[in-house]
């Protein structure tokens, strides 16, 4: 069974940083696109930052400049630095792949989630 599993996140006063951390745990084929969202108390989801097929990165206009979306390929992780933290960056961050099975099928997943509480 493919997951995802995430580390990092916490509570950090503004202008600080985090690193959040999310590996692809499992058997697969391959993983396509790997991206982080979030989702603010009351407010949609929002991707935050992807990586695209064709290795280009995707920001929100909020964080361009401050979050850092990577991946390490031989590791199966993506990881998102976020600096100059602001309390508006408040959220619970869920990390998301979309990945080709062994019977070459795609699937959408999904990582439980973690808070990012910026004080001000």
């Amino acid at each position: 069974q493919v997951q995802l599993v995430e580390s990092g996140g916490g509570l950090v006063q503004a202008g600080g940083s985090l690193r959040l951390s999310c590996l692809v745990s499992g058997n697969l084929f391959r993983i396509n696109t790997m991206g982080w969202y979030r989702q603010a108390p009351g407010k949609q989801r929002e991707l935050v930052a992807a990586l695209t097929t064709d290795g280009g990165t995707n920001y929100l206009d909020s964080v361009k400049g401050r979050f850092t979306i990577s991946r390490d390929n031989a590791k199966n992780t993506v990881s998102l630095q976020m600096n100059s933290l602001k309390p508006e960056d408040t959220a619970v961050y869920y990390c998301n792949a979309d990945i080709l099975t062994f019977l070459k099928t795609n699937l959408e997943l999904w990582g439980q989630g973690t808070l990012v509480t910026v004080s001000s």
